[in-house]
């Protein structure tokens, strides 16, 4: 049943590919006066998930994972070669990180951001450095990213700072959510 909500226009984005071949080798202290935490979360609950996703992502029209039903998404986020950790700030999720293990030769970071809340506190930095080691520690051929214009003005500047390197580009429609799919998604 359509309540005759909009349907949003699709949204060009410019679709950066990134590559590290070698671990990074900086160390940043975390922030004075900030309490934090990073932890890892197997077998994820589905809607812990999605709440992480869409305060991450909103901004930055993040759509894929929350279109997808239960059985997908599980499949997706319980397979064993996922590693999903969540970032806490003085007690309060502050973001999160995904990347999927490709049969030893790379790791994918799927995705890496914070909440709105934890932006400009300085722990952007130094949770990419973790998320960096995580993913290096299965010690991987390469490290792999993506992000778009839609992402994080800085977001590219921030990936070659850690090593990062763009290998390719290609353009892509990104079709934000609906108010009807909002409401499908998050109903009580």
């Amino acid at each position: 049943m359509s309540t005759g909500a909009r349907k949003p226009r699709a949204l060009k984005a410019h679709i950066t590919r990134l590559e590290m071949t070698a671990p990074p080798r900086q160390s940043l202290p975390l922030p004075v006066n900030i309490g934090a935490a990073v932890m890892r979360v197997p077998d994820i609950p589905l809607a812990y998930y999605r709440f992480l996703y869409d305060q991450v992502g909103h901004r930055w029209h993040w759509v894929d994972r929350l279109r997808l039903d239960d059985e997908a998404l599980r499949s997706i986020l319980h397979d064993k070669r996922t590693e999903i950790a969540v970032l806490y700030v003085n007690g309060a999720p502050a973001g999160f990180y995904e990347f999927f293990r490709h049969d030893g030769d790379f790791v994918e970071f799927c995705h890496f951001g914070l909440m709105e809340h934890a932006l400009g506190l300085g722990v952007g930095k130094w949770f990419l450095l973790q998320a960096l080691y995580a993913a290096w520690a299965h010690e991987p051929k390469k490290v792999v990213v993506t992000t778009n214009n839609l992402d994080h003005p800085r977001a590219i500047q921030l990936y070659q700072m850690f090593g990062f390197s763009p290998v390719a580009t290609s353009d892509a429609l990104v079709r934000p959510l609906s108010d009807d799919e909002i409401l499908k998604i998050f109903k009580g």
